[in-house]
């Protein structure tokens, strides 16, 4: 999807520059004027004016990077913000022995997610990516599953090998009867930090966060670790396009962006059309 997202801003004059972290915003109170930027994979430095920053990085990291730097109280919130991370295992199967009937006998389970509630094993939830989409497997015969470990950066199941996760994916599979080893036909390991913003450590202040960068009227927070918000992919989405509603509107106050995901509604029920 978003391969065709960036199809599209280019097509239409857009630009999208690839492996730059941002790494200091420069304001002058009221405005950031210029972003300082790393290029991650030769090490260029370069500086981008700016007439409006949407900024999704991690709001420890952007505390950090704004130069003057916040107020202290700003800093000693953004720095005591705690995050959980997150390791994806995922395993190219034959077969799972997970199956469930249907009319043409026994097929592949139909979830796209499992929580796993066995006590006696590190993963968390399974992924059936074959149930996402088709267009995930190469060869719709065969099954593509993430095992997703939650777990905090440097801890043990943090520092593991590759190999070594690979080997604890595949017996606890075994274990739980989903999967037998000889099945896995490849295997790959992704690490994400910061997957998921916490609600504990300073979050009960992050008001005083929130008023701060509000005061910077160009710089908008969106998305999960923009707002530090368990929001979904759609509501992260939709907080990137409240941000353009409101520029192009000349609209200036941030309220509505941080509206979203506060109604107690739960959104992801199932279509029966």
């Amino acid at each position: 999807m978003w391969e065709e997202v960036a199809r599209i801003v280019e097509e239409k004059g857009g630009q999208i520059l690839m492996n730059w972290s941002a790494a200091k915003l420069h304001h002058n109170g009221t405005r950031v004027n210029a972003v300082d930027a790393v290029n991650t994979a030769t090490g260029e430095t370069r500086r981008f004016e700016a007439d409006y920053v949407l900024s999704t990085m991690p709001v420890k990291d952007l505390a950090n990077a704004l130069d003057p730097a916040p107020p202290a109280n700003v800093q000693e919130v953004a720095a005591g913000l705690v995050y959980r991370d997150f390791i994806t295992v995922g395993l190219l199967a034959n077969k799972l022995k997970l199956t469930e009937a249907s009319e043409a006998g026994r097929v592949r389970i139909k979830d796209n997610w499992i929580y796993i509630q066995e006590p006696d094993v590190v993963v968390g939830r399974l992924q059936i990516f074959n149930n996402w989409s088709p267009h995930l497997v190469a060869d719709p015969e065969k099954t593509w599953i993430g095992l997703e470990y939650f777990c905090n950066e440097g801890d043990h199941l943090w520092a593991s090998t590759d190999e070594s996760l690979i080997a604890l994916a595949k017996e606890e599979m075994q274990r739980i009867g989903i999967l037998d080893p000889t099945e896995v036909l490849d295997a790959t390991v992704i690490r994400m930090e910061k997957t998921y913003p916490a609600y504990f450590g300073t979050y009960p202040r992050f008001e005083e966060i929130r008023q701060y960068t509000g005061t910077l009227e160009n710089l908008y927070l969106i998305g999960r670790n923009g707002m530090h918000r368990y929001n979904n992919q759609d509501h992260s989405m939709l907080t990137a396009m409240l941000v353009v509603d409101n520029i192009e509107s000349g609209q200036t106050q941030k309220q509505n962006i941080w509206q979203v995901n506060t109604e107690q509604d739960y959104h992801e029920e199932k279509n029966a059309n």
